[in-house]
């Protein structure tokens, strides 16, 4: 069908060519060998002759050729570039017809979205200034395709984010947040995210825009993407810099997170959950706002209520941030009832093997991190039954810590066992668990001890 197809694209009647051009489109789109057949049949040059003086008909289904072929490999996207196919689609942006331009954004970010290399090359036929003009346009549909081409555009390297910036992008991008479309808001939020990922600097670009506090609002929206999304750009600014965080904080964007989290189950928590992780990694007093602001319980909540290992980790691996600063940031996390919680995750043999890995990488630092700071007695006397040898000494570590300077919580580690269970330890002499063990049996009279 392929070879008979091809003659048909320089067919003297435009409405043949123009339906030979369709079908070649909807036969690349469904099929990775379909498309290959498509290049390797030598249609590519064809659809490309004379495009630039054909009607926009004709431009649109060009384009959607281009677009169904590219999308499924960097491969192909490479013959499109290689057939000199990015300079005539960097001239239908100019196109009177919104349909043919945004046709035209499609192919493009359909080729931009593989790797840096194919990005460059759509930056250096000169797309990004007239993306820049096609967002600026009344049509909605072209207003998100060019976003999302931005958007593809930016995520590869701070260099071509910086190309998209110094168009111009981030003000027009910014002023749309607040767009009615739900559909539009997910790819600007998308792009601001794409450019603010990759450094400090350019994230600061995107805040001086003036995205706080409208984007909070995103977080708060019917649509799922637009909340994930938006949670998304505020997570990409806040991992950077104290600075940053603060500046989140002070907007209320750390309440306006939290309560996002409690309203929504799955992957669209995700963002969120990390976003508390970098606040609190970056400062006590960070890490004390988001215990300000509740964070702790919807955390928690995540640890119980999801079934996704990478989701159950995160939300870890933020607790593990909060509490690691001091004994008060350590005790907030412990009053939650929560490290018998982190404890049977990290001893949880059902995951799978490399998600429990991971799992287990970040709740075993979560637990190390609030262990090292944590002085909240019962938590710690939960864990004394069940935790494994590696666990143990953290345990044990803050008990010889405490006991020798409060004779209330010395009579509560005998009365509830406390002191039998760790004298049952089996601690290699000379280890530092054999330090600690000797250390708390030295806070008693040595009758207490035997007895």
């Amino acid at each position: 069908v392929v070879s008979l197809l091809r003659p048909l694209l320089l067919d003297v009647v435009p409405t043949v060519q123009q339906s030979a051009a369709l079908a070649l489109g909807r036969l690349a789109d469904g099929s990775n060998d379909l498309a290959e057949a498509v290049v390797n049949g030598g249609i590519l040059p064809e659809l490309l002759h004379s495009l630039s003086e054909q009607n926009r008909f004709y431009k649109k289904a060009a384009a959607f050729v281009l677009r169904a072929v590219g999308k499924h490999s960097p491969q192909l996207a490479q013959a499109i570039v290689q057939c000199g196919a990015l300079e005539i689609l960097v001239i239908c942006l100019e196109d009177f017809d919104p349909g043919v331009k945004e046709a035209a954004s499609w192919a493009l970010t359909y080729i931009a979205q593989h790797n840096s290399e194919l990005s460059q090359a759509v930056v250096d036929a000169g797309a990004v200034p007239l993306l820049v003009l096609c967002i600026q346009e009344p049509e909605i549909a072209l207003k998100r395709i060019a976003a999302s081409t931005l958007s593809d555009i930016s995520k590869h390297s701070p260099e071509l984010a910086q190309t998209v910036v110094d168009a111009g992008a981030i003000a027009h991008l910014a002023q749309m947040i607040l767009n009615p479309d739900a559909k539009l808001k997910r790819q600007v939020l998308s792009a601001l995210s794409q450019i603010a990922k990759h450094s400090a600097d350019l994230a600061e670009l995107v805040v001086e825009a003036e995205i706080f506090p409208v984007v909070l609002t995103c977080l708060k929206d019917s649509d799922e993407y637009v909340k994930k999304n938006g949670a998304t750009l505020i997570r990409e600014i806040a991992k950077h810099t104290p600075e940053l965080s603060q500046l989140i904080v002070n907007a209320g964007g750390v309440a306006a997170v939290i309560d996002c989290i409690g309203s929504c189950r799955g992957t669209v928590r995700l963002p969120g959950i990390m976003t508390l992780g970098y606040v609190a990694a970056h400062s006590e007093n960070l890490s004390m706002a988001v215990i300000v602001s509740k964070g702790i319980p919807p955390l928690c909540a995540c640890l119980i209520e999801e079934h996704e290992d990478h989701i159950k980790a995160a939300a870890a691996w933020a607790l593990g941030q909060i509490g690691r600063h001091t004994p008060e940031h350590a005790q907030a996390v412990a009053v939650a009832n929560v490290l018998p919680t982190l404890l049977a995750m990290y001893m949880d043999t059902s995951s799978s093997e490399d998600l429990q890995m991971k799992a287990s990488i970040f709740t075993k630092k979560a637990l190390k991190n609030i262990l090292q700071k944590c002085t909240h007695l019962p938590a710690l006397q939960l864990l004394l039954h069940d935790a494994p040898p590696n666990i143990m000494k953290y345990i044990v570590g803050q008990f010889s810590k405490v006991l020798p300077h409060d004779s209330k919580a010395r009579r509560l580690f005998v009365t509830t066992e406390g002191l039998r269970k760790i004298q049952e330890i089996n601690a290699e002499p000379g280890s530092l668990l054999q330090e600690y063990i000797n250390t708390i049996k030295s806070c008693y009279p040595e009758e207490v001890v035997r007895w």
